[in-house]
């Protein structure tokens, strides 16, 4: 069947490929709407960068938010060697994504602040909203990147505007959108393993003047190419195949009414996270010598397998009645699949290390989302600007939880209803001073059951909550501005059912609350060839939800702490040097600490714990007062650089070479030796030539250009199991665009 979706796969996306590419060579393309907004630059100025953080189009140097944004190319770059969305970790300050899931279910972090539940029905504080469309669950956070625009990360609450579950921040995802001049855009890229990453998206008129459609499609594949060195049989993990596509219907029937129209789709058949026993320590975090990347020593997990489908469709539709603009979003998500694993890591017989028992699970999901958002803005030029709203979401969802030996199959049912009314403003005081503000209120409701599996068990949580931010924004000088931001905001209440499976009530974790402050320089110099943007932040979250995950028995339990602090600071840095050399840096600092004196969790058996340990129940436990929270890199830093050396013909020879480093990370909740990451650093390197009117180039690529062994998070189930990043991918790369 594997093979038959490859063979399918491949050949649609070949075929794809190739109508982008006639559509593109039919008819040169204008620029996009959106680009055709953003103020031209000379040749030696940097770009202006176009955010939506306030839910209009605004310059990123306007904007009271903290907030880094990928371009298009910077993308594509990322995902050259068929990478999922866990690689746009430390790729921005402040941006942390993991996942002990694969490519299925991953977890962000902003300023320190995310969730480590690795179960399929886990919350998070980071929102992901991919073209206005909130998708909540971890299995939808997992969509693949293709065709797109841009990519927003806005750090710090986001509740006003964006709504329930937005105290850290939130990834905002604008994908290409239809136009009526003819446009096409492709890429395509092969490495190592036989790694093939397709990206493309074509769109023009279909009825001129009435509608405009746009079609994007993805393809990713790998082959196997890990051994397990248990059974003694080659090439059996590692790879994948994944399809994607989208299709738009933008409809104009006047100047005043837009409506988008789009669904897409995804489907998955990989590898799931390959967990190795014992590769850590023990007494360090090192990797020892029962590390071999390629090489796992399995005797469970079935092939370690992750199929996963996704759809989404979506009605966005905006009227601009003169004075004020209505814009409504309807939107439903589905996702369905499962993922199964050799938790351990290993095998009783050979190991490698102790293994006190096995442990062979699988988790499954069948999720349906419905969301709905009205929103009325004002749309004049008066010193007052507003906009108001109302939003509504619905998810119902199920967890089979599968033991191959144990545990028996458990299957719990999520139902979140919420709804909310927000507003904000913004106050042109004078020339150079305007005072932004915002509220919403929010009623959040879940119920949940267990269906099978043990005796009938059902939870209720509730809460009503409003949210608010106010900022000031200062114009000092023509390209020097300062602003201030205090904000506030909230998790909703939060059931985790998972250890039902373990014969274990649900926990419970109440409303998760953050007061964030935050002032920053937004500036350019030098005639614009130089971008300065930066903050200095702090934080206090009552209440905050954690996930005690692991230990002895290896589950997952809500908790809550009393408090949790953190303060540090964002910059973000660009530098036209000359024309033909640009240079970008990021860094973030992150100090996070868990404020409870009573708060004990349970820790693994075999590693090195750093916490003081208290007995409860005749069970070891650790004291996590003072820790960080977990998954908080301290620091975080990226650089790029590109040069270029025009050649006669107009075209150009370049260079581009991307890094990013993570300080400091630990795992879990308490501290040990073994279980955290510490400087950690990938790279890449892209050397090509572009053509003449950049219409396309070609490039070779490399990504984790030395090849390190990362250690990416642990499986603290009584050995020091650990997962690993992706290996050196070296290949070649054809671009296109029209």
């Amino acid at each position: 069947m594997r093979s038959f979706m490859h063979r399918t796969a491949r050949r649609f996306a070949s075929a794809s490929l190739l109508s982008i590419t006639l559509a593109g060579l039919a008819q040169p393309a204008l620029a996009q709407d959106a680009a055709a907004k953003k103020p031209a630059a000379a040749d030696d100025q940097l770009a202006t960068i176009i955010v939506t953080a306030n839910r209009r189009e605004q310059n990123l140097q306007d904007v009271a938010v903290s907030a880094t944004t990928l371009d298009e190319s910077t993308v594509k770059t990322i995902f050259d060697s068929g990478s999922d969305i866990t690689a746009l970790a430390a790729r921005v300050p402040g941006l942390f994504v993991e996942s002990s899931n694969g490519r299925a279910a991953p977890r962000f972090y902003i300023r320190g602040l995310g969730n480590s539940d690795f179960d399929l029905a886990a919350s998070q504080p980071v929102s992901v909203v991919m073209d206005d469309v909130v998708m909540e669950n971890v299995t939808l956070k997992a969509f693949p990147l293709f065709d797109v625009d841009r990519i927003e990360v806005l750090r710090g609450p986001q509740g006003t505007l964006f709504g329930r579950n937005t105290p850290a921040g939130i990834v905002k995802i604008d994908t290409n959108k239809p136009t009526e001049e003819l446009s096409a855009q492709g890429s395509l890229s092969v490495g190592s393993y036989s790694t093939i990453s397709m990206d493309g998206g074509v769109g023009g008129a279909l009825a001129p003047g009435l509608i405009a459609g746009r079609f994007s499609v993805m393809y990713q594949h790998r082959n196997d190419y890990i051994d397990n060195g248990y059974s003694g049989q080659k090439d059996l993990y590692g790879g994948f195949d994944q399809v994607a596509v989208r299709g738009q219907l933008l409809i104009t029937p006047s100047d005043d009414l837009k409506i988008l129209a789009s669904a897409q789709y995804s489907n998955l058949n990989g590898t799931s996270t390959l967990f190795r026993a014992n590769i850590l320590g023990p007494g360090n975090n090192d990797l020892n010598s029962n590390y071999d990347r390629n090489t796992v020593f399995y005797d469970a997990g079935g092939g370690n397998p992750a199929k996963y489908e996704i759809f989404g469709t979506s009605l966005n539709v905006q009227y601009d009645a003169g004075d004020v603009t209505l814009t409504s979003i309807t939107a439903y998500n589905t996702s369905k699949g499962s993922s199964r694993g050799d938790i351990d890591g290993g095998n009783l017989v050979t190991g490698p290390g102790f293994i006190p028992f096995p442990s062979d699970t699988k988790d499954s999901i069948d999720l349906n989302q419905v969301t709905q958002e009205v929103r009325l803005a004002s749309n004049t030029s008066a010193p007052f600007s507003w906009q108001i709203g109302g939003f509504a979401f619905h998810s119902d969802f199920t967890v089979l939880t599968e033991g191959f030996s144990f545990p028996p199959p458990v299957k719990v049912r999520h139902q979140d209803t919420s709804w909310a009314l927000f507003g904000q403003g913004t106050y042109q005081l004078t020339d150079m001073f305007r005072l932004i503000g915002g509220l919403r209120y929010t009623e959040d409701d879940k119920n949940f059951y267990v269906i099978s599996g043990s005796a009938p068990n059902y939870r209720q949580v509730g809460a009503k909550r409003v949210s608010w931010d106010i900022s000031a924004f200062a114009d000092v000088a023509p390209d020097v501005s300062f602003y201030a931001r205090a904000a506030n905001g909230f998790r909703a209440p939060t059931i985790q059912g998972r250890d039902v499976a373990f014969f274990s009530p649900p926990s419970v974790a109440t409303s998760e609350k953050i007061m964030s402050y935050e002032v920053g320089l937004k500036s350019e110099f030098a005639d614009r060839r130089v971008r300065l943007n930066g903050a200095v932040f702090t934080y206090t979250v009552t209440d905050p939800q954690f996930s005690a995950v692991g230990g002895a028995g290896n589950l997952v339990q809500l908790i809550n702490a009393k408090k949790g602090k953190a303060w540090g600071f964002e910059l973000d840095s660009a530098f036209q040097i000359t024309p033909n050399l640009l240079v970008t840096a990021g860094v973030s600092y992150n100090k996070t600490k868990i404020e409870d004196d009573t708060l004990a969790v349970g820790i693994c058996a075999q590693c090195t714990v750093t916490d003081p340990i208290v007995v409860i129940g005749g069970v070891p436990r650790a004291l996590v007062n003072g820790n960080p929270f977990p998954n908080a890199p301290e620091w975080i830093a990226d650089l790029t650089a590109r040069y270029s050396v025009p050649l006669g013909n107009g075209g150009q020879v370049f260079a581009f070479t991307d890094w990013a480093y993570q300080g400091k990370t630990d795992f879990f909740l308490y501290q040990s030796l073994e279980f955290y990451a510490d400087n950690q650093i990938e790279g890449g390197l892209r050397i090509g030539y572009q053509s003449p009117g950049k219409t396309y180039e070609i490039a070779a690529f490399a990504r984790n250009i030395t090849n390190a062994s990362n250690v990416k998070g642990g499986i603290d189930f009584n050995n020091n199991t650990a997962f690993v990043n992706d290996p050196r991918i070296i290949g070649l790369s054809v671009r296109m665009k029209y």
